[in-house]
């Protein structure tokens, strides 16, 4: 099947392939949704648990993200139409010392296929840099990721700096990345994480309407 083909070509690292493959899927009537779905986020899931249990070293990882990004490529501009209108919008980006961005890549695809407007501030964050984002652009939804344990913390101080600037109040913040859990996520004062990127498009497709709805408006001082 098409989708073993392209789990196999980032796998292998081949970002060539990867794009062909992505295209026929699209010609054989496959959704946009369905190949970043079924096919590179299954393979980068596949790769990455591999890296977790040492069977594939660094820069095994590094071709396999080349391809995925090679092969969405292809089929972002398609789930970055929107659909709807006035679906809100989102910042993200990874903290200050992370310069990982495997994950974030994924979830920006993903919140953009819901129509909403996705403002990526890339990897090497710092607080003030989000705070500035937020400041300027009012989203509705600011994610945070992070996929080293050394610099988990720094989520928190994103959120202090959001609080300390008058920032924090009707914004929902999602954070994330592979050390990130639950009982952080609420220790450092988030409002959601989520498993994987799967579980985040469920919840935006079943939420974004509510949070905009229920967006209080910025208290006047």
């Amino acid at each position: 099947m098409i989708f073993d083909d392209i789990i196999h070509s980032i796998s292998e690292g081949e970002s060539e392939d990867t794009i062909e493959l992505t295209k026929q899927a699209l010609a054989q009537g496959y959704s946009a949704a369905s190949i970043l779905e079924k096919g590179l986020i299954r393979g980068m899931n596949i790769i990455a648990e591999k890296y977790r249990t040492e069977k594939v070293n660094v820069p095994e990882v590094l071709m396999a993200t080349q391809s995925m990004h090679a092969g969405l490529s292809v089929i972002e501009p398609i789930l970055s139409v929107p659909t709807k209108k006035g679906l809100g919008k989102i910042i993200l980006g990874t903290v200050a010392g992370d310069l990982h961005d495997i994950g974030l890549s994924i979830v920006k695809t993903m919140a953009m296929a819901t129509g909403a407007k996705v403002i990526d501030l890339g990897v090497n964050v710092s607080p003030k840099k989000f705070a500035s984002a937020v400041r300027k652009e009012k989203p509705n939804i600011l994610m945070i990721s992070a996929l080293l344990t050394t610099t988990m913390s720094v989520m928190k101080d994103v959120i202090d700096e959001l609080e300390v600037q008058g920032l924090r109040q009707g914004l929902k913040i999602i954070v994330g990345g592979a050390p990130i859990t639950d009982a952080f996520a609420k220790e450092i004062g988030a409002d959601y994480t989520f498993e994987d990127a799967i579980e985040f498009r469920n919840f935006l497709n079943e939420n974004l309407n509510k949070l905009l709805v229920t967006k209080p408006k910025p208290s006047a001082r």
